[in-house]
């Protein structure tokens, strides 16, 4: 296999590497020690670092100001963002924007989209559905409103368009239900929400916190970041902020996994070098402890579930951003991806805590805060067991040869 990456993709690595250099994992209170979420916003000097960077941009279309790369270079600079536990919305802005380029309406597309890679609008998506166990697109219904006497999108505010009814909406939509554990819902202007249709396959709706029929209830992340609990009431949205095209979702899901996948591995490998330069430091007998059989094998076990993250998400990220064809779907690459990336970060972490004694639980020494997110990394879209059944019927409708 050749993980040979573009110079493109090269740059998009360096300049991120360059963004993120400034930025320290303890700049805000730790989670353990603050009974609610460590910061009222995100990291609002970081995102318009990246903006700056051209980061929000990179798989924007030219057309949309963007440089027009892929997946592969998104989840190169997300690979770096976790590596300083970057408290900003990468992943949900860029993927949502990617499915609105791809499957939404050109006018909203051609409005938006501009404005996303210039940092003035963040977006995220409700992902995890009411309860975390069942799809997210059946926690909300979406149903057809007839357009003449529509006042489609009522409520929204002024800075976007799409969400106001009128001459070119293509009839309103009306939301009902509630999605639970929407990261930065609070700092976004738009939130992607799937739901259901009476045809039974799933939609994505464009909504404005602000919408009239929109409540967020306070959440908190294991990492002690803000999320929400999005409850729709009767929320319309007119034709133009409604994708409906299928497969939108579905996209739209396989990104976010993936770039979930990618967050997991840079955060693994800080941790894992975190705790090579401790041992190699720490001495017992006279000798640094990394010199030791037993800390040996361990440190090197975790070197082998990052490389077999690594090359997982690669394969996960090529497939959806050429469409090859393979023995299973893309969709059992990208499970194969989430499997390894919630189990090796897991174990990663684990051992980094064991092999730094009582560091690892010292406030004051920043490991702690890796473990909190990579819990929070490990359970979002599904935890392994979810993927490992997901795969399993994948291999049952797909015999191989």
């Amino acid at each position: 296999m050749d993980f040979t990456f573009t110079e493109e993709q090269q740059a998009a690595t360096e300049a991120a590497k360059a963004v993120f250099s400034g930025v320290v994992p303890d700049g805000v209170p730790s989670p353990a020690l603050v009974p609610g979420a460590v910061a009222e916003d995100i990291d609002r000097p970081l995102w318009a670092g990246l903006a700056s960077g051209d980061l929000l941009s990179l798989t924007l279309s030219p057309e949309h100001g963007g440089a027009g790369l892929d997946l592969v270079a998104l989840c190169l600079v997300l690979r770096e963002s976790a590596k300083v536990l970057a408290r900003v919305p990468l992943l949900e802005t860029c993927a949502v924007a990617m499915a609105l380029q791809r499957y939404g309406n050109p006018r909203l597309a051609a409005e938006l989209l501009p404005r996303v890679g210039r940092g003035e609008l963040v977006l995220t998506a409700g992902a995890n559905g009411r309860t975390g166990h069942d799809p997210a697109e059946l926690a909300v219904t979406a149903r057809r409103e007839a357009a003449a006497g529509t006042d489609a999108g009522a409520g929204a505010g002024s800075d976007g368009a799409g969400a106001g009814g009128g001459a070119d909406s293509d009839g309103g939509w009306v939301l009902d239900g509630t999605q639970s554990a929407v990261p930065w819902a609070q700092a976004a202007d738009w939130i992607a929400i799937p739901a259901h249709i009476d045809e039974g396959r799933a939609v994505v709706a464009l909504i404005q916190p602000a919408q009239d029929g929109v409540t967020l209830a306070e959440q908190v992340s294991t990492s002690g970041e803000r999320f929400a609990e999005v409850r729709l009431e009767s929320v319309r949205v007119d034709g133009q902020a409604l994708i409906d095209e299928p497969g939108a979702w579905e996209w739209l899901r396989a990104l976010l996994t993936t770039g979930t996948c990618a967050l997991a591995l840079g955060l693994g490998e800080a941790v894992l070098a975190m705790t090579s330069q401790y041992t190699g430091k720490r001495e017992q007998f006279g000798f640094p402890v990394a010199t030791f059989q037993s800390v040996a094998v361990q440190t090197a076990d975790r070197y082998i579930d990052l490389r077999a993250m690594e090359v997982t998400l690669w394969q996960a990220a090529w497939r959806i951003s050429t469409g090859a064809a393979g023995a299973l779907p893309a969709e059992g690459d990208i499970a194969v991806a989430k499997i390894w990336a919630s189990d090796g970060v897991r174990r990663v972490v684990q051992t980094a805590q064991h092999l730094h004694g009582g560091f690892g639980a010292d406030t004051d020494y920043p490991l702690h805060r890796f473990h909190a997110w990579a819990k929070q990394i490990e359970l979002s879209l599904g935890p392994a067991a979810a993927h490992e059944e997901a795969l399993g019927d994948l291999l049952a409708a797909h015999l191989l040869g």
